[in-house]
């Protein structure tokens, strides 16, 4: 049988994809064949987009915290530090950013790189409530991590790798995806929102089952 693989469509600002991700690691470690590639997806690209979307900074914080409230119900472990972002005086980062970091972090390790770093920054702003719109506490997540900062650092600000985010958002627009997390499994299968394991599980026995057809 061929080998399953799992884009896995997903923002470091996304609420949702924070109990994703830890239930994808869940996967991977029950099926450890399955391969998971991660794809870059803007959910807010740019800061004057806040605007557009919400009216203003203000109004984004508030509607977005309620956004992480129904993540934390979701999420299996309960993680999300909601208080804390309340009394946090930052407003919510936008998405390039921080795809730039994961991605840079791709060059050096390959998807279980970028997947350490995304976790970190993800944890770092839903748990911990630290500013990761800042180029300061990126490069202390960086750290955190155990990449080699200055090589991290050199893929970062290269053009290529702002170029390797927007080749997975153009693939995000060609598979239609207007939401994340978004699962797509071997180009064609898809798990949409944050799921249970259970459920997807259950889509993934359906493409073994076509596979074996």
């Amino acid at each position: 049988m061929s080998k399953i693989t799992i884009e896995f469509f997903h923002d470091v600002i996304c609420s949702f994809c924070f109990p994703m991700s830890y239930r994808m690691r869940k996967l991977q470690e029950m099926m450890p064949d399955i391969e998971i590639i991660h794809r870059s997806f803007a959910l807010v690209k740019e800061e004057n987009h806040f605007d557009l979307m919400f009216g203003d900074r203000a109004n984004a914080k508030e509607e977005i915290l309620g956004h992480w409230v129904h993540a934390n119900q979701n999420d299996d472990l309960h993680r999300f530090n909601i208080e804390g972002m309340k009394r946090a005086d930052f407003p919510f980062p936008s998405s390039m950013n921080v795809l730039k970091t994961c991605k840079a972090a791709y060059f050096i390790g390959g998807d279980p790189e970028y997947w350490n770093v995304f976790d970190a920054l993800q944890k770092a702003l839903f748990v911990e409530n630290r500013n990761i719109g800042s180029q300061t506490v990126i490069y202390q997540v960086i750290r955190e991590t155990g990449v080699d900062f200055e090589l991290w650092k050199q893929y970062y600000e290269e053009e290529s790798t702002e170029e390797g985010v927007e080749s997975d958002l153009r693939l995000a627009e060609l598979y239609g995806i207007r939401s994340i997390p978004h699962l797509v499994i071997n180009g064609k299968y898809r798990v949409s929102g944050a799921q249970s394991i259970t459920n997807i599980f259950r889509v993934i026995e359906e493409v073994k089952q076509d596979m074996e057809a």
